[in-house]
């Protein structure tokens, strides 16, 4: 007990932004990148040293990091460590910038739903493009650059946590408190820090506007029970945890005022990819009158498709389904389909809470102009 408390205390870090301490998934210096190991998750606690780029590929395809701003995090950080070894290496601008290029292009072949990847992969190669002197010097320049993430990330997710309780309280008809119910994990596990949709519970429970937190079990990978709520119990926040069947009569009995939930990718028109099961809350949320809400940070906006039908569902191994703890519970022989996100469509969606405000749809129009809020926020940059 002595040493799991011990193993306990070097996850916590405080965030400079709140009094209360929260996780720690990514632990960085320069020259040295830890990932905790979320599969062990909550019985053991795990980092993982990543020295490269195949080891942050592998990381990220295993799911031992996910949640999507962590994954862009990962791999960016996979690739900052591993241009330490690459000193002496390139002799020119020119052979650095095509080598770092080629890391970020084999990255993104890691996950292809989550957009923070490609958007971030996108970002940093723009950025090196535009790096010159030695190739130590863009190496250096790389680095400086894919630290800064962790940062902003962390900045980004407060925003996020204020205006999405914000939002919740709007939508809550008068009452001082409310009950939030979210699915898979979208905290301090999924991104460098606080959370996105973990982010809006933990405002609104700092804020004492919190009566209750419900999450989900998120099957086939349990990220609800095995992340979030590990998470919800370590912050004390009031919480319970459900199945995955019981959400629509938790609805129906309990009252729920609202369901915030994180995104992997969000198109043009606002229709939101997220973890599977995310579609079927988005419905029952309509019918009982819970206002729906997708929290996500600029990097999982994806304006170049125009809805959902343009998003690539990755599906997973049929193991992750037939089996729990390396042990089969599903019988032998019977077929799997397991996609690993569903897409909710923008009609079911009330806001999308972004660290630059609340995207709300137009009156009387059932999609979202993301392009325009977008342009909105550069502008005024």
């Amino acid at each position: 007990e002595t040493a799991r408390v011990l193993l306990v205390s070097l996850l916590i870090q405080p965030y400079t932004m709140s009094s209360a301490p929260t996780l720690e998934a990514i632990k960085y210096s320069r020259g040295s990148l830890q990932l905790l190991d979320q599969l062990k998750l909550p019985f053991e606690f795990e980092y993982m040293t990543i020295t490269d780029c195949k080891q942050a590929w592998q990381a990220i395809r295993d799911m031992n990091v996910r949640g999507a701003p962590a994954i862009a995090i990962a791999a960016a950080l996979g690739l900052a460590v591993e241009c330490g070894s690459q000193k002496g290496k390139h002799g020119d601008a020119a052979a650095a910038q095509k080598w770092i290029l080629e890391q970020l292009e084999y990255l993104k072949t890691s996950r292809p739903t989550a957009v923070n990847l490609f958007n971030d992969c996108a970002r940093l190669a723009d950025f090196t493009k535009g790096l010159s002197g030695s190739g130590d010097e863009v190496l250096d320049g790389y680095v400086s650059e894919a630290e800064k993430m962790l940062a902003n990330d962390i900045s980004d997710n407060m925003a996020i946590g204020k205006a999405g309780g914000e939002a919740v309280l709007s939508m809550a008809k008068g009452k001082s408190k409310v009950k939030v119910l979210t699915h898979c994990n979208t905290g301090s596990l999924a991104t460098a820090r606080y959370g996105t949709a973990l982010g809006v519970i933990r405002y609104l429970f700092e804020s004492g506007k919190l009566e209750h937190a419900y999450c989900t079990e998120t099957r086939p990978y349990n990220q609800g029970c095995r992340l979030t709520a590990f998470e919800l119990v370590f912050e004390k926040i009031p919480s319970t945890l459900i199945t995955d069947s019981m959400a629509s009569y938790l609805m129906a009995d309990k009252g729920i005022d609202a369901v915030v939930v994180g995104a992997d990718r969000v198109v043009a028109n606002g229709d939101t990819a997220n973890k599977i099961g995310t579609y079927q809350l988005a419905i029952a949320a309509k019918y009982h009158g819970a206002a729906f809400f997708v929290a996500v940070p600029f990097t999982s906006i994806d304006l170049s498709k125009a809805s959902g039908k343009d998003i690539h569902i990755e599906e997973r191994p049929a193991d992750e389904l037939t089996h729990v703890g390396g042990k089969r519970i599903a019988a032998h022989d019977i077929g799997v389909w397991n996609p690993c996100f569903d897409v909710t469509p923008a009609c079911l969606i009330d806001g999308l809470i972004t660290e630059h405000g609340v995207i709300r749809k137009a009156e009387g129009k059932d999609q979202f102009d993301v392009k325009t809020f977008v342009d909105a926020v550069k502008a005024k940059k």
